[in-house]
């Protein structure tokens, strides 16, 4: 079962483009079979990387221009203007300081712009790009790569200052996270490409990110330092990670070939949009929603993920119901305010991924259990985490208040195709599912047995309807060990997808 231990994180270019499904011959090392089906409808793509916007080809008025020649010439200029400087980087190869901590620390309101050409590059010596608490920094049409941040740590914004706009550039080939995210910051048109760990890490030690826009923008192929490999069950890879944000718009981005999960929400964000983007070949899963509120996943187009880490489980004979869009410990709570109070799935396209959506719920997860894997965090509803013991614990409303519940989800209108050979599966692939396992630690626990999996199934309104299924779905209810078909999936005492169709010989 998914369970792992998480470490907290330390409009645009969007053009229509015909997306032809790849793949190699299907095998227990994780590649991905060749389709045998014709590709999708074109959809609207932010094809970013191969298209990136130039930048201004001359210095604006009243820019102080940045010679790539003089090294260290941006960091020295940067400290002797005054804040709201304009800063244009003229274009070539610029370079800090030979030394890890040379870094630019821009002062508030100022504005890096890059000319076409303009390379800002750590050479794997310089840990970051841009840090510190200066608000309103503006970061356009700049290359930033080669930077060596730590673990969880990012290049761009490192300290997670607030009100950063970050548009048309391209941040590539940086170990960490390419990016980080402060409040009220806008990331549009990016190119976040090939970084060690995220594309960005939307996180910011001791308070919550608030009014997050991520739109718009290219987000491929990070992780490339293989940390669930070096460090298995950390829970740090991705495209993009999002730690306690309070308000995100997460639209129009095409986020694919990631070495993990797509996007990934994980404790105590709330109140997210996820719409029109398309999310495509990650070996992950596209979407994690994780400990967390509130949200609408609507309009999107997800195809052929999880197709590595979900043929990987099936071969070391795991039968948990891993999904493409994973609901973990999350759902609509009324008490905490936002856009919905509920957690909307619908109007989406999923195409031919390992599998389909699971609500899933740790009967062992909650505050103050050791089995609560997000380094020590609460629920949004408990601010005393002590208060979640016995005997407190075990009556109302801390029985209800210290789990992060997957409760409120309403999964309708949408298409789910699956085609089993396009994916190149033949066990434990193509399954709906709403589960828990079986409540047993700790000693403690006033969730022990089956309280949590009977509340989930059927007691906290979560509910499939009026959806289209093409192909062989199965369906797994209450626990791991129940599966059903479609016929027992809408019957009692299950009662799921009134409304829905399926067409199990239809393929994807």
């Amino acid at each position: 079962m998914r369970i792992r231990r998480r470490l907290p994180a330390t409009a645009a270019a969007v053009l229509a483009l015909a997306l032809l499904a790849t793949g190699c011959s299907g095998g227990s090392d994780g590649a991905r079979p060749a389709p045998t089906t014709p590709p999708p409808a074109p959809v609207a793509v932010a094809r970013v990387c191969d298209r990136p916007a130039a930048g201004p080809s001359a210095a604006p008025a009243g820019a102080v221009t940045v010679d790539p020649a003089v090294v260290g010439d941006l960091t020295v200029k940067t400290r002797n203007s005054p804040p709201n400087t304009v800063f244009w980087l003229a274009p070539g190869t610029h370079r800090l300081e030979a030394d890890q901590y040379a870094q630019v620390a821009p002062k508030e309101g100022d504005s890096y712009l890059g000319a076409p050409g303009a390379v800002l590059d750590g050479g794997k010596t310089n840990q970051y790009a841009f840090t510190g608490s200066a608000t309103g920094v503006t970061i356009r049409y700049l290359t930033v790569q080669g930077f060596v941040a730590p673990q969880n740590e990012g290049v761009v914004n490192h300290d997670s200052a607030d009100g950063w706009v970050i548009e048309h550039s391209t941040i590539q080939r940086n170990s960490g996270a390419g990016l980080m995210a402060g409040a009220h910051q806008q990331v549009r048109a990016n190119c976040l490409r090939d970084n060690g760990q995220y594309g960005m890490n939307a996180y910011k030690t001791g308070a919550p990110v608030t009014d997050l826009v991520v739109e718009g923008n290219e987000i491929t192929g990070n992780d490339t330092d293989g940390w669930e490999q070096r460090q298995p069950g950390c829970g740090c890879t991705g495209g993009v990670k999002f730690w306690a944000v309070n308000t995100a718009d997460v639209r129009g981005n095409w986020v694919h070939d990631n070495r993990g999960p797509g996007l990934w929400a994980d404790t105590n964000d709330n109140d997210f949009r996820i719409e029109d983007n398309l999310l495509e070949a990650n070996d992950g899963a596209a979407l994690i929603y994780e400990t967390s509120y509130n949200a609408v996943i609507r309009g999107n187009t997800i195809r052929h993920n999880d197709w590595v880490e979900g043929r990987r489980s099936a071969d070391r004979g795991d039968t948990f119901p891993y999904a493409t869009v994973y609901i973990s410990e999350s759902g609509g709570e009324p008490r905490v305010p936002a856009r919905t109070d509920m957690l909307e799935i619908d109007h989406n396209q999923l195409e031919d991924n390992w599998s389909g959506i699971t609500l899933w719920e740790n009967a062992d997860r909650f505050c103050n259990s050791p089995a609560n894997t997000s380094s020590g965090d609460c629920t949004l509803l408990v601010k005393d985490t002590s208060r979640c013991a016995q005997p407190t614990i075990a009556s109302a409303p801390l029985y209800a208040d210290c789990r992060w519940k997957t409760q409120r989800v309403d999964i309708h209108d949408n298409r789910f195709g699956f085609d089993p050979s396009v994916v190149g599966c033949t066990v434990d692939c193509g399954r709906m599912a709403v589960l828990s396992n079986y409540g047993s630690y700790p000693d403690w626990s006033p969730y022990k047995g089956e309280p949590v999996a009977d509340a989930i199934t059927g007691k906290q309104q979560n509910r499939w309807h009026d959806n289209t299924y093409t192909g062989p779905w199965s369906f797994v209810a209450h626990d791991p060990s129940r599966t059903l078909d479609f016929g027992q999936w809408q019957g009692a005492p299950y009662q799921q997808d009134a409304g829905s169709t399926l067409r199990p010989g239809a393929g994807g």
